[in-house]
């Protein structure tokens, strides 16, 4: 696959550009992002389908104007898809062929199952998730996908668009904002009946800007610590009021519900939408998706000879923070020695911490990250890894997972616990007792294994002893242990093969 990949999506409301960079096999990451809201499908609702010329003409300059990025990136490989707006549009081939000649940019237009394939392809390997639903509400249609199990099994498109029903009902100015939220409930309601009646489960995945613009409002009205969108979960029933208001506020009282302003103009449509999705397919909890059909033709590209999902052992944000940050703390052999060394640490302290180790995956992904820092700044190395992690450990990660480990690389050092970082995440981190006993195993396993060369390290602890063993010297992890925080009090006793040789030239 070419290293640099451009995706354009036209969609009836916004065009986007993403450039992606392989970095490895399965790594990659995103180093351009450039989005137009062009509104192609404006007034076309009303006009049999047909794209007017305003929509047009700002499509042109939008597609103009990313081919000229694109070339600056020195792109190897591009690809264009469209959406409902071309392929409902009676002129929308048209649009193609003079796009082609004018610009040189060959234009797919993909039917509503393959788009919502895209979009659970992306959902299914960038999200912590086995079985949802994916629910990609665009400006024509709202595309769907049933995941169970890691594997995509039906798609459904559904003529439900915030575009659409803004022209068809909310643009009405003889209608009151009463009736028309019941006409177009009714219509919403009436095109739901079109969906397979399987299509039910707890999980939504909430793609594109109405879920997006949702989230961010509960983010910010919940005081949610982390301000990063993807994966992001709430609960349907707690936020149901908050929804169920919007659609029926006027456009001035939109203001009052905390939403971006830029989108205004369809929210109400869109939240109506969403609203009625989520009832009709039973779901309790929703997850914020920030990824959508770019990144699901792009991942359709990268793992077209994997059966389009990532092995089972590989995350996508790890790899990619390894291989920019750090490329020589990529040797398998580092890594399993430091993962040993913990779950034999973390095994051994169960008699102290008894929760059933509950904490080994965060634990090891913070291990396999511990050294990124180093590369950019060693004195400050922990800070910069924090930083790091939590704004690059987007794809396959919970909320929770995602501030864990970044919290045991920033509390690398003499104490166990930075009062700060707990203070801002508290809510996303594992109590205090359970946290401390972490950061001590975390940071024990990274002084032992910065400090032996290959050795043989084993443990065991009675009588509030822990004995580490060594078949090789610990001298200058001795140091550092006698002076490192303990979660409660404990001896630390180090067995190790040190060896002084003789001496001759010195007389000895």
């Amino acid at each position: 696959m070419a290293k640099r990949t451009a995706i354009i999506d036209i969609g009836s409301n916004s065009a986007r550009l993403v450039i992606f960079e392989k970095s490895s096999h399965y790594g990659f990451h995103l180093i351009c992002e450039q989005k137009s809201k062009v509104r192609i499908g404006q007034g076309a609702y009303e006009k049999e389908g047909y794209l007017q010329p305003v929509g047009i003409e700002r499509a042109f300059l939008a597609l103009q104007s990313f081919i000229y990025t694109i070339e600056k990136y020195q792109v190897h490989k591009t690809i264009c898809v469209a959406t409902s707006a071309l392929r409902d549009a009676p002129n929308g081939k048209l649009f193609v062929k003079w796009i082609k000649k004018e610009l040189g940019l060959n234009i797919k237009i993909i039917d509503g199952n393959q788009e919502a394939k895209f979009g659970a392809v992306a959902a299914n390997n960038l999200l912590p998730l086995n079985d949802a639903i994916t629910i990609d509400i665009g400006g024509g249609s709202s595309d769907m996908a049933l995941i169970k199990n890691g594997k995509i099994i039906d798609t459904c498109s559904l003529n439900l668009g915030t575009v659409r029903l803004k022209e068809l009902f909310f643009d009405k100015e003889s209608c009151s904002i009463k009736e028309t939220h019941s006409k177009a409930k009714a219509f919403i309601q009436e095109e739901l009946t079109k969906l397979p009646s399987h299509f039910k489960h707890t999980l939504a995945v909430g793609i594109g800007g109405t879920a997006r613009t949702l989230s961010k409002g509960v983010m910010k009205r919940s005081g949610h610590p982390l301000d990063k969108l993807h994966a992001f979960t709430y609960n349907v029933e707690a936020w149901h009021d908050y929804f169920r208001h919007i659609p029926k506020s006027s456009a001035k009282g939109l203001k009052k519900f905390g939403l971006k302003k830029s989108r205004y103009d369809t929210i109400r449509e869109g939240t109506l939408i969403f609203m009625e999705i989520l009832s009709h397919i039973g779901a309790k909890e929703v997850i914020s998706s920030a990824v959508g059909v770019r990144e699901g033709v792009f991942l359709s590209q990268m793992l077209r000879e994997e059966g389009l999902t990532f092995p089972k052992d590989i995350n996508p944000s790890v790899i990619s923070i390894l291989d920019r940050f750090h490329p020589l703390i990529k040797l398998e052999q580092k890594n399993k020695g430091k993962l040993k060394i913990a779950s034999k640490l973390y095994t051994v302290m169960q008699k102290e911490i008894k929760d059933n180790k509950r904490y080994l995956a965060e634990l090891s992904w913070a291990l396999k990250l511990s050294y990124t820092g180093e590369i950019l700044n060693v004195y400050n190395s922990h800070q910069t890894a924090f930083y790091i992690a939590i704004q690059e450990l987007n794809y396959g990660f919970r909320h929770e997972e995602t501030v864990l480990v970044s919290a045991l690389l920033r509390m690398h050092g003499k104490e166990l616990l930075y009062r700060p970082l707990i203070d801002e995440y508290h809510l996303l981190l594992p109590n205090e007792k359970n946290l401390s006993w972490l950061s001590f195993i975390y940071t024990l396993t990274v002084l032992l294994h910065a400090n032996s060369h290959a050795a043989h390290i084993d443990f065991s602890y009675e009588d509030k002893t822990l004995t580490i063993t060594s078949d090789q010297p610990l001298y200058l992890a001795k140091e550092k242990i006698r002076k490192l925080e303990k979660p409660i009090p404990f001896a630390i006793i180090i067995q190790d093969k040190s060896h002084i040789p003789p001496n001759k030239a010195l007389g000895i």
